[in-house]
């Protein structure tokens, strides 16, 4: 997908242009190639999801603060990560780690139904107006701790954690769909971190290292406790 193509998308948008190079030069040519997700990191307004004095980076190639040491990621990661739960569009995801709601934004548009949680209320009440504000009415914003899912809701087919655990949550897992359900999420603390996709199938559950990257810790019960941080 070139440049002229992604900006036919969102016609009299005045960041199409800046999210068209975006969506070409940090994640086409890094080999992302699923064409709903292109679409999507297209369609998405990036711009809205920071705060306002970051706008003028809203499409750079990096990770952006959002406030209460969290962070919206960087394109790539956001696209890397969308792409390696091969959603169709007919999938119920949970996504942990709400944030500023951008990655969510993205998920509605290559998922039926999104279902994000978010530990900090501040952020979680933000970004569920965000996302009610620009339209986004199949996310669902929750508050709580992420680490221990939504098992209320589950099971999902796909879930989608934006922050770095230890090790995997026991709950995320078996709240996936057992019959090809996938889990990508960034494992590791500091510097060392790296994306795990999960594949389950039945009670199996078949796991793939991906991309090196770093993420704010994740905060719960079964992931990094708060006090151990400081």
């Amino acid at each position: 997908m070139t440049s002229d193509e992604c900006s036919k998308l969102v016609p009299g948008d005045p960041y199409a242009e800046e999210r068209a190079a975006m969506v070409e030069k940090q994640i086409y040519r890094r080999g992302i190639v699923d064409e709903r997700v292109l679409r999507a990191m297209t369609t998405v307004p990036r711009h809205e999801f920071v705060p306002l004095g970051s706008r003028a980076m809203a499409y750079a190639d990096e990770p952006l603060g959002i406030g209460d040491g969290q962070t919206i990621s960087q394109p790539y990661i956001v696209a890397a990560m969308s792409a390696a739960l091969e959603l169709k569009g007919h999938e119920r995801v949970l996504e942990v780690g709400t944030g500023s709601g951008y990655q969510g934004a993205v998920l509605a548009l290559l998922a039926r139904e999104v279902f994000s949680i978010e530990v900090r209320a501040g952020l979680a009440r933000g970004a569920a107006e965000r996302l009610t504000r620009l339209g986004y009415e199949n996310v669902h914003v929750h508050c709580g701790d992420g680490t221990q899912g939504l098992k209320e809701l589950a099971p999902f087919d796909a879930i989608l954690v934006a922050a770095a655990a230890p090790a995997l949550p026991a709950p995320l897992l078996e709240q996936l769909n057992g019959d090809g359900g996938r889990l990508i999420a960034p494992v590791g603390g500091g510097d060392h971190q790296q994306l795990v996709l999960v594949a389950r199938h039945g009670n199996e559950y078949v796991s793939e290292m991906r991309e090196n990257c770093r993420f704010v810790p994740l905060i719960g019960r079964h992931g990094w406790r708060a006090e151990k941080l400081l």
